[in-house]
């Protein structure tokens, strides 16, 4: 990722951004899934009005950033709108059998807690640390295992 926008800058350093990838890729040491995080300063408004919810917003990043082509389909998606306090997970259909919305929900929860005391990098990175935990559960990384996607942080 290039240098990131200011609004960007304002509430996570080059250190914390780094830290996020650091912490994906210690998560994608342990599974054969790809975890990506993704802010946004604000939930992307309807061309009529209103602002998408953060879940259905997370569905369509998930797609533009191309992750339903990993080879066997085991992307999660992290995305939190900053300035809207707005966060969902996103897991491809055979991660999302695995582990349901509840699940989903209980890591969303835990991250919000350290979002809510301002902790913002340590919030994303107990959410990485947490999903990829479980990923490499139920989908443990193999010898030949490759990595698909970036593990920059993506920002729009």
């Amino acid at each position: 990722m290039g240098k990131p926008p200011r609004w960007t800058r304002a509430v996570l350093g080059d250190a914390d951004l780094e830290a996020i990838s650091r912490a994906i890729r210690d998560a994608e040491a342990r599974t054969s899934a790809e975890i990506r995080v993704h802010l946004e300063r604000q939930v992307k408004h309807l061309r009529w009005g209103g602002r998408t919810d953060p879940l259905e917003r997370a569905r369509r990043l998930f797609t533009h950033l191309g992750m339903h082509r990993t080879a066997e389909r085991h992307g999660v998606l992290v995305y939190l709108a900053l300035e809207d306090r707005k966060l969902a997970i996103v897991g491809d259909g055979g991660i999302h059998a695995r582990v349901g919305d509840q699940y989903w929900r209980r890591v969303c929860d835990l991250m919000l807690g350290r979002l809510r005391a301002g902790a913002i990098r340590d919030g994303i990175v107990l959410g990485i640390t947490e999903v990829g935990r479980v990923l490499s559960e139920h989908f443990p990384r193999r010898p030949d295992d490759t990595n698909e996607l970036s593990d920059e942080v993506s920002v729009s």
